[in-house]
């Protein structure tokens, strides 16, 4: 009976038997192929993904980017260097005592004891505490003989400087990529290459980073840092004295284009330039446009001159204001003057006679004299924000047959400072108009590359140009009181007092003063232009004429003007004026 029982199991596991044995051998094979696999080749991918498994435990990449090009002005003192900061992490699992090591941390750098106590409790082989720590606060961290503790250096952009000519040199932020100025514009030359580099977790390996490698190129500003110092604080003292919301001052040299200053306010510091407010980042000399008033005058004349529309003994009887297509128009003080010659036109900046000049020369020969004058086309200065500016012609939505005689005096036409004083310049140039520059040498290594100068044409002949800058001496003699006269040199100018247009009309008691003029006036070696905006007092008379004057009372002296009676005898014995200091 008991062999009878258990028959039937024998004969189930012998039936089960063969495919237990099956099975076995297939999971065998399995595992044997497996096992082989290990040996194959892996794909990329696969391959790819257990490196940078294997490597994250004890080394990070880094994006290191070579040195910047420094930043010098005419004379080679530094606007724009390189300094190092530091990033700073710590190994966990080294870390003996991390109380104590918080601590001490906490005491050298701008990161909390608590936070850093959670890091260094953090089951990571290694995490980052702080990514921009100065050289005194790195040699600090040093001093703590800690092993636990990394430093990897990070290049950073100083400006020892501070705030001056902050709005033409730019600034680097945190992506070491340049913006606005000469930072923004000449970037990829500033810049080297960026590289990309394995760096060991293990405090005892310490990287040896060589940031000069494929460095970037220096450049060399036409910014004078004397002059810039000098017109940022006659600025700032005209914009205290007139209590103005802001202003602007250029200073060039009218033969070849080179700007050597150029200020606005309000700025900025580029060493804080994240505290900044945005507006003040780019430079209103090339980013704001304005209508310019009575100084667009001399460019009317100029043109008048120059298309035989007029002749320098011209004259027309005055009555204080016009009919017809320029009904409306009337003197500033809508006073008659009677018979007046194209100069006192100038002299007593008269909107009627300007009037008279642009009807009698037609919109098809003004408009084009205006393009040739650069007005509503960019200078082309190599600096990053430029803006156009704005000449409604005839054909445009907005230009009607009026504008024809509110352009002549600088109404419903929109400048920046820099193409106005740019257009100024060929008057003083002979009738040359030379391209503004910021940048007149980039050094690669022992090559020094002159920066291109360029003509932008020449809108007037070298008569008209004399004849103009002639009147303009009558201007700043005869016509304003002594406000702009300098002893001893002759000074050739024009003031302007603009209103400011709203989308609603003009604003009501408030005006854009200004001042453009040169000197000596037969021989420019400096231009310059004022503008002050909403000032207390209204006329340009009263406020940028009188800056012009005590700024350039301050620029003969640094740039070693002499005066007209010194440089005539210089010039009449062989001398020369042209190797002075700009």
């Amino acid at each position: 009976m008991a062999t009878s029982t258990t028959f039937p199991q024998q004969q189930t596991l012998r039936q089960r038997l063969p495919i237990v044995v099956l099975g076995l051998i297939a999971a065998s094979l399995v595992l044997a192929f497996r096992l082989l696999s290990f040996q194959f080749p892996l794909d990329a991918e696969t391959q790819a993904y257990l490196n940078n498994l294997r490597d994250s435990g004890y080394s990070r990449t880094l994006q290191l980017a070579t040195a910047r090009g420094n930043i010098y002005d005419r004379h080679g003192e530094a606007m724009a260097v390189n300094t190092l900061e530091y990033r700073v992490g710590i190994s966990p699992a080294l870390i003996s005592d991390p109380r104590e090591t918080a601590t001490q941390m906490a005491a050298i750098i701008n990161v909390s004891e608590l936070e850093l106590f959670d890091l260094m409790n953090q089951d990571v082989p290694w995490v980052q505490v702080a990514a921009n720590v100065s050289a005194d606060q790195a040699a600090g961290l040093r001093s703590l003989n800690l092993d636990e503790i990394t430093l990897d250096t990070v290049p950073r952009r100083s400006y020892p400087q501070g705030p001056v000519a902050a709005q033409v040199i730019g600034f680097v932020a945190g992506d070491l990529r340049g913006y606005f100025g000469v930072e923004g514009h000449y970037n990829s030359q500033l810049a080297g290459e960026v590289r990309t580099r394995r760096v060991s977790n293990i405090p005892f390996e310490v990287p040896l980073i060589d940031f000069e490698q494929d460095r970037g190129k220096d450049i060399l500003l036409t910014i004078d840092r004397d002059v810039q110092f000098v017109v940022e604080s006659e600025l700032i003292s005209a914009i205290d004295r007139y209590d103005a919301t802001g202003g602007t001052i250029i200073v060039m040299n009218p033969r070849n284009g080179d700007i050597l200053a150029m200020a606005s306010f309000p700025s900025f510091d580029p060493n804080t330039y994240d505290t900044a407010d945005a507006r003040v980042l780019t430079s209103p000399a090339i980013g704001q446009q304005f209508e310019p008033g009575s100084i667009f005058k001399v460019l009317t004349v100029a043109s008048g001159l120059e298309t035989g529309a007029v002749t320098p003994d011209f004259t027309y009887n005055d009555q204080g204001s016009l009919g017809g297509a320029c009904e409306g128009i009337r003197n500033w003080d809508g006073g008659a003057r009677g018979v007046v010659d194209v100069t006192q036109i100038l002299v007593q900046s008269l909107n009627v006679g300007t009037s008279t000049i642009s009807t009698r020369m037609g919109a098809t020969d003004f408009y084009s004299m205006m393009g040739k004058f650069g007005i509503g086309r960019l200078t082309g200065v190599d600096l990053e924000g430029e803006q156009a500016g704005q000449l409604p012609t005839p054909g445009d939505p907005i230009w009607n047959e009026k504008n024809l005689c509110t352009n002549s005096f600088g109404q419903g036409v929109a400048v920046t400072p820099l193409q106005m004083l740019t257009a100024v310049n060929a008057i003083a140039n002979g009738g040359l108009m030379m391209q503004p520059r910021v940048v007149y040498q980039i050094l690669d290594g022992d090559e020094a590359i002159p920066a291109r100068t360029a003509n932008l044409g020449r809108p007037i002949s070298t008569e008209t140009a004399g004849i103009v800058s002639e009147m303009m001496v009558a201007v700043v003699n005869d016509g304003l009181d002594g406000a702009a006269s300098l002893p001893g040199y002759s000074i050739a100018g024009k003031t302007g007092t603009a209103e400011i247009p709203t989308p609603i009309g003009y604003e009501q008691g408030t005006s854009i003063a200004s001042f453009v003029g040169f000197f000596p006036a037969d021989d420019p070696q400096v231009s310059i232009l004022v503008k002050l905006d909403r000032p207390a007092e209204y006329w340009g008379s009263q406020t940028a004429a009188p800056t012009f004057r005590q700024l350039a009372e301050r620029l003969v002296i640094l740039l070693e003007i002499p005066t007209d009676d010194v440089r005539l005898a210089l010039q009449a014995q062989g001398g020369s004026v042209n190797h002075i200091r700009r």
